[in-house]
């Protein structure tokens, strides 16, 4: 095996290349990210330096490089993970979001295409989405594979289009694909503007804890480890041309969530749970949110046997106690020194392998 992994230095791509570079020394490991302000290699320095592991700073926006790379790694299983995946920021600049999702997997659908050259024995491209491509749920109900695409947000429309085209090159063109579609993930470096991270963070810090409207809006919660897992069973098991739903089988409301995070800071930090619940404030819900998400996970438990292990209050407590306990990866983060470091050592590899 040679997995690409795009967006490795995201949120969930990270956590995943954390977890098998280090198992499989056998399978080589590319990872490309483009780098922006939410992918972190700090994130990777545990294997930054393993033999096989290698790094290449690519956009997938630019056709050129993304088809160079791919060329040159040879990949066998390609884990396309990389995405602008938050819903304010897309309200806010939704070009971002079609360059990235939309026209970073079309280049890298074409690039899969002529490296593989119709040899697709043995090849896989794994295409990483989420559950917003389906809409929102009323108190009732759960999102299976078969749920009709309501995207309500730039985000959301984006991902509903790479999904499609990814389908479309499978059906079109014979390329071996899969996709899953995931619930809210949480876990450990997760980039601080989702809602556990700055609740967490802000909570640590005795700084207020902003939530949309009344906090009844609900979700399922997926810690990211579980998600890793989830990903490389279907990458590796799955049937070609198939949608798995992966879900946490945690439906919690924003408020509940919030009131978790209190409790986990409440442990770590000795104060009443009353105390840091004071930190709570409501502000103006954000344009177009969603109510409920929430994931029927009976396919991928029926056919690949995979089913979430973490509890979602062990999750959450273990998350937090993370952001605790990592202060210089925040604190890197949040001053901007990672954008700086990320220039000073990755300028010129655009393309290129590099450790």
């Amino acid at each position: 095996m040679r997995i690409l992994v795009t967006g490795g230095c995201g949120f969930i791509g990270a956590n995943f290349l954390l977890k098998y570079v280090p198992q499989m020394s056998d399978v080589q490991f590319m990872n490309i990210d483009a780098l922006t302000y939410a992918g972190n290699p700090l994130s990777l320095q545990s294997i930054a330096d393993l033999p096989n592991y290698q790094f290449a700073r690519v956009n997938l926006a630019d056709a050129d490089s993304t088809n160079q790379v791919v060329q040159n790694f040879q990949p066998t299983h390609i884990a396309h993970f990389a995405a602008e995946t938050h819903v304010d920021r897309s309200i806010k600049y939704p070009r971002d979001f079609l360059n990235s999702n939309i026209i970073g997997t079309f280049n890298l659908l074409e690039a899969a295409r002529a490296t593989w050259n119709e040899n697709y024995e043995g090849k896989v491209f794994h295409h990483v989405s989420t559950d917003e491509v389906y809409g929102e749920l009323g108190d009732t109900g759960l999102f299976e594979e078969t749920t009709p695409y309501s995207p309500n947000s730039p985000y959301s429309a984006s991902k509903a289009s790479s999904d499609h085209l990814v389908r479309a090159w499978e059906h079109t063109y014979g390329l071996p694909t899969k996709i899953t579609n995931c619930s809210n993930n949480y876990g450990p470096y997760q980039f601080p503007e989702k809602l556990i991270p700055v609740m967490s963070l802000n909570g640590l810090a005795g700084k207020p804890l902003p939530v949309y409207g009344k906090g009844a809006n609900i979700r399922d919660w997926l810690f990211v480890g579980d998600h890793a897992e989830a990903i490389f069973k279907v990458m590796t098991e799955g049937k070609v041309g198939e949608t798995y739903n992966i879900g946490g089988n945690a439906e919690r409301t924003n408020l509940d969530v919030v009131h978790g995070i209190c409790a986990a800071i409440s442990e770590l930090t000795n104060q009443s749970i009353d105390k840091v619940k004071e930190q709570i404030t409501f502000v103006a819900d954000r344009p177009g949110h969603d109510f409920r998400y929430a994931i029927d996970t009976t396919k991928i438990k029926n056919d690949l046997g995979w089913q979430p292990s973490q509890s979602f209050e062990e999750g959450l407590f273990q998350t937090v106690k993370w952001y605790a306990e990592n202060p210089a990866w925040i604190n890197a983060v949040q001053s901007g020194e990672y954008l700086q470091w990320i220039e000073e050592h990755y300028t010129n590899t655009s393309g290129v392998s590099s450790k």
